[in-house]
């Protein structure tokens, strides 16, 4: 059965992204440090290229990759990479996109792009819908704030960086009143990077 896992890399002190992220610096200022683990060695990716990573860090992107079927994202980070040119990393993996009012012209490319104006649970629904048995990863702090509060989180894979950031986007600031209970499932250290997974409890 497919789980909703938030997959995103941050900072020890819990940024997702510095100060003043934009289109022309997407992580924000000293924001790049929190992913340059994706290009941190010499193998390349057996789902995109474009990563060059350690032996390490490589399996565990590639696997949660893999299991990958959908994806769920805030509009706001899809404005911010403007849409990834029409082409996500995850090259061919459906991108649902949680917004108040649908783009005029998203950007053609391999991405099939889907703009949900009526909520997390009902992006979260049809994500499930088009990912079968694969996961559906969460990429943005919004959205996974709002997974989190309404009980809709199944899972945590968390990439720590070796920064303390200090400002910028945090990713759990707003996940409601009650305390989420979490179960550690694994800890691998990478290059630049602790990879760390949690269940989350009901």
């Amino acid at each position: 059965m497919s789980k909703v896992i938030l997959n995103i890399s941050m900072s020890l002190d819990g940024f997702i992204a510095g100060s003043n992220d934009n289109q022309q610096q997407p992580l924000g200022d000293n924001g790049d440090i929190l992913q340059a683990w994706m290009f941190s060695g010499e193998e390349t990716s057996r789902t995109n290229p474009f990563f060059k990573l350690s032996s390490i860090d490589k399996n565990i992107f590639d696997s949660a990759a893999e299991e990958t079927g959908a994806m769920i994202v805030g509009r706001r980070t899809y404005d911010i990479v403007n849409g990834w040119g029409g082409s996500h990393p995850l090259e061919n993996v459906p991108v649902f996109v949680l917004t108040h009012s649908i783009p005029d012209s998203p950007p053609e490319g391999t991405t099939p792009f889907t703009f949900i104006t009526d909520g997390v649970e009902q992006a979260v629904k049809q994500a499930k819908q088009a990912a079968g048995s694969k996961d559906i990863s969460v990429g943005t702090a919004s959205v996974a704030q709002q997974c989190i509060e309404l009980g809709l989180l199944d899972g945590l894979d968390l990439h720590i960086a070796p920064v303390l950031l200090g400002r910028g986007i945090r990713l759990f600031d707003y996940i409601g009143e009650e305390s989420v209970m979490l179960k550690s499932t694994e800890v691998i250290e990478g290059t630049c990077v602790i990879h760390v997974k949690y269940d989350v409890l009901r």
